[in-house]
């Protein structure tokens, strides 16, 4: 299953940047239009294939995220995770505004300390070199299209972290079904500095872009 392309905007001779803006427009657009259902079920179908995922690969660490209202919902695979005695990284802002990891200490630790912020855990915090522990990096996007090539929000925080990833890690990012789109239709813009991941953790599975054999 690939995205849905007949109504995306118009992208054709604008810069990768003003692409993007577009792209982020349309697609949070399009996540504001799911009912919470829909977000819970993806949710639940994502714990259950991530979490698996993780055992398969015997990974004791994990960087992952607590997500916003509208993104894939990923406190189930947190709840699961913890259970089965992973460690979970997650991002905060550290000192200096500079964003940094903490490790996950449950739901109930999580606090949301500014509006529109995701949930971070209490801390104490850990440089951005920390992913480097993680054997699997669940990162969050708005899209990926099966070069491996993911689009965020924005910030650009997740690609100077995932700079740090051990080459042995496995990164994917957490979409819904219709957010992972054929390259052969549209390619998403990418620049220099946009870091690939290797598939795509959506709720039917998870999508492999790269090294097929993982």
């Amino acid at each position: 299953m690939t995205g849905i392309t007949h109504s995306l905007p118009t992208l054709t001779g604008l810069e990768p940047e003003d692409a993007k803006a577009a792209l982020r427009g349309y697609l949070r657009s399009r996540r504001q239009e799911r009912s919470l259902r829909r977000r819970t079920d993806a949710g639940d179908a994502i714990a259950i294939v991530g979490s698996n995922f993780v055992a398969g690969q015997n990974a004791t660490r994990v960087a992952i995220y607590a997500s916003r209202p509208t993104e894939p919902t990923t406190e189930p695979l947190l709840q699961r995770l913890e259970a089965a005695g992973v460690e979970l990284l997650l991002p905060v802002l550290g000192d200096g505004l500079q964003r940094q990891w903490a490790t996950f200490k449950g739901l109930d630790d999580l606090v949301e300390r500014a509006p529109g912020r995701p949930p971070e855990p209490s801390g104490p915090s850990l440089p951005m070199e920390e992913i480097a522990r993680a054997d699997v990096i669940f990162a969050p996007a708005l899209a990926v299209d099966t070069r491996g090539c993911r689009l965020g929000q924005g910030g650009g925080w997740y690609d100077r972290a995932l700079s740090h990833v051990n080459p042995d890690a496995t990164i994917l990012a957490i979409v819904f079904d219709d957010e992972v789109f054929s390259s052969d239709e549209i390619e998403l813009p990418c620049e220099d500095h946009d870091r690939f991941v290797h598939g795509a953790l959506t709720p039917n599975g998870v999508r492999w872009f790269s090294d097929e054999t993982r």
